[in-house]
């Protein structure tokens, strides 16, 4: 027979409440934070180690929270501004402000279309990416621009839908866009 969650929570508030004469951390951060993410396992010894200090059992404990909620506050959406006046030029590439996505309008076979792509560098990316989310693009008056589902890499396309060239409808229309999750 297994464990029951009352077991669970009374072996962690035991094994979290002792304490050990000369305890010290027997892991530092970098290794319980790649066993939490799964990207390291922790060995036999390590585990050994974790199990009998309570200091670094609370450590291990204290990051998880924090993971826990780093993970939890979740994207809510990113905002944009259009920064310069149309020179003629093509469309240059907007960014949100934030850095998480990047907003290409592209000639594909004589037609505009809308790529909306995801840094997967920035912060809460991998979460987003993960997610498969579906996202929307707004103009500054709320109309909307893109509406998709990101693709594996972070991506999201479609045709350009309005009549006026990408600069100049930004500009009419509060030369900002958003991007936010579709629910």
């Amino acid at each position: 027979m297994g464990m029951t969650q009352l077991d669970r929570t009374l072996q962690a508030r035991m094994l979290l409440g002792q304490r050990t004469e000369g305890d010290r951390l027997t892991l530092d951060d970098a290794v319980l934070l790649a066993a939490l993410d799964g990207s390291r396992p922790l060995t036999s010894g390590e585990r050994a180690a974790l199990q009998a200090s309570p200091l670094t059992l609370r450590r291990f404990k204290t990051l998880a929270e924090a993971r826990r909620r780093t993970t939890q506050q979740a994207w809510s959406g990113s905002h944009g501004l259009l920064r310069a006046a149309d020179s003629g030029a093509g469309f240059a590439p907007l960014q949100t402000d934030d850095g998480m996505w990047r907003l290409h309008v592209v000639d594909s076979g004589g037609k505009l279309a809308v790529i909306l792509q995801l840094d997967p560098q920035a912060a809460g990316a991998a979460q987003v990416l993960a997610a498969r989310m579906d996202v929307a693009v707004r103009d500054g008056a709320g109309a909307t621009v893109l509406q998709g589902t990101l693709d594996a890499d972070g991506e999201c396309e479609g045709p350009w839908p309005f009549a006026a060239a990408p600069a100049a409808h930004f500009q009419q229309h509060g030369a900002r866009f958003d991007v936010t999750p579709v629910a």
